[in-house]
């Protein structure tokens, strides 16, 4: 199966195709991927037509699209999920959502206890735990790195990857492993059996894990002098 990889949810713009077939992992085909946290909706959409002409391959070979789901912020996370959904209504295929972490964790692959974080900004982290068989145990959160250190022995963590992991890691102690940002193969990864199944795709939900910044007012402003 031919399927295109997104994501959005951190400071790397990605978008990949890869080949997915059962027992194998996943093979990169080709990938375009650029560090600029301010750039998503510039980057995306020309990211994912480069990749695809190097692969030598059209948006009408795809079988699938994956997309990472967050967490992540607000205005970088809806460009890959809106993308990758006006694409698949486009072509009429299958959008399977994951979460990002899921994906870093893939690419990390260590074979023991992990922790996946994120940089949520704000001086906090999003971040999830994984067993050493890469299913996820707790998760996804979004927390200063001060509280998550103190439940990392609850947690059973002695690993830790992803970008959150790397700025904090005076904080929390944990031997760092270099999996930064979701790779299109760890997005694929992550949803294999979902998309080999032909499984029916879970909503499209963005894992913001933040209320938004903007409320609704609770009364009218005056306009006029008393």
């Amino acid at each position: 199966m031919l399927v295109l990889a997104v994501d959005t949810a951190t400071p790397a713009v990605t978008a990949g195709v890869v080949e997915l077939a059962p027992d194998s992992p996943p093979r990169l085909l080709a990938k375009r991927v650029t560090l600029n946290a301010k750039a998503h909706g510039e980057l995306l959409t020309p990211h994912i037509t480069d990749a695809l002409a190097e692969a030598g391959r059209t948006f009408a070979d795809l079988d699938a699209i994956v997309v990472g789901a967050g967490p992540g912020p607000f205005t970088g996370l809806r460009v890959g999920l809106a993308t990758a959904a006006a694409l698949g209504q486009a072509l009429n295929r299958p959008v399977y959502p994951v979460a990002t972490t899921d994906a870093i964790a893939k690419d990390a692959a260590s074979g023991h206890p992990l922790l996946v974080a994120t940089d949520a900004r704000r001086k906090e982290v999003y971040w999830a735990a994984y067993d050493a068989a890469g299913r996820r145990t707790d998760g996804p959160h979004v927390e200063r790195p001060q509280d998550l250190a103190e439940k990392l022995p609850a947690l059973g963590v002695h690993q830790a990857t992803g970008e959150g992991a790397e700025i904090y890691a005076d904080v929390l102690g944990l031997e760092l492993l270099q999996a930064k940002h979701p790779s299109p193969e760890g997005l694929v990864a992550a949803a294999a059996a979902e998309v080999l199944a032909k499984a029916r795709p879970a909503a499209l939900t963005p894992l913001y894990l933040r209320r938004p910044d903007a409320v609704e007012p609770t009364g009218r402003k005056r306009v006029t002098r008393a």
